[in-house]
């Protein structure tokens, strides 16, 4: 059975480009994001890992660490390093999961357990499934799972955007609409009352019994 929101996000211990690390530890109280990548020297990988980089700060902003995992050797990762400098102006600011044992890509349930145990002579075909991004909370629950196919690049803005939502929904008793961004109106959950919207929220608008807007609260 595959991982699911809310579920704990499996543990472990890995050698990344940064040194060995124990996720839950490595995560600490604030929130993470792993994504992950079918094969080192791959086009739409490379454009990736540099665009994370170059997003690295607006990360740190929201108290979110970026960690990736690549099916290859850590070694590897290092030659890789270069080419991404290359293709995007940035090299990787964060730790790279080597996955050569394809343990926590079977961990995660992005390839089935007989997958075998060596990432030497798999394709980026053979892993066409290790393509997933999880954010994951301080309470080390999953909060999102993105999955894309091989030929499409991941929107790590409309990730950021997702953040943002999820952050601001664990504090408040709000939900985001579509293609809500960050300061726009929220929604009011079913939860709360009319009487205590008002105290909340101090104004709210009903566009139908069950759908009722205010403005973003603050932090």
């Amino acid at each position: 059975m595959g991982l699911r929101i809310n579920d704990t996000a499996p543990d472990f211990t890995a050698e990344t480009t940064q040194g060995t690390i124990n996720f839950h530890e490595w995560i600490g109280d604030g929130w993470a994001v792993l994504f992950s990548h079918p094969k080192n020297f791959t086009p739409v990988c490379t454009t990736e890992l540099g665009t994370m980089a170059g997003l690295n700060d607006e990360f740190k902003k929201r108290n979110v660490k970026i960690i990736g995992i690549s099916v290859d050797p850590v070694e590897s990762h290092a030659k890789w390093e270069e080419d991404i400098k290359t293709a995007t102006g940035f090299a990787p600011n964060y730790p790279l999961i080597g996955d050569k044992d394809l343990k926590v890509a079977k961990l995660y349930d992005m390839l089935p357990a007989e997958s075998g145990d060596s990432s030497e002579g798999r394709t980026p075909a053979d892993n066409a499934t290790v393509r997933s991004v999880y954010v994951i909370g301080p309470d080390k629950k999953i909060k999102l799972v993105l999955t894309y196919p091989m030929t499409t690049g991941r929107n790590f803005d409309e990730i950021l955007r997702a953040i943002d939502s999820i952050q601001l929904t664990a504090k408040h008793q709000v939900a985001t609409p579509a293609n809500w961004k960050q300061g726009e109106d929220v929604i009011i959950t079913a939860a709360v009352s009319n009487e205590d919207a008002i105290k909340r929220f101090g104004s709210f608008e009903t566009i139908l019994p069950y759908l009722r807007k205010t403005k973003q609260p603050s932090a």
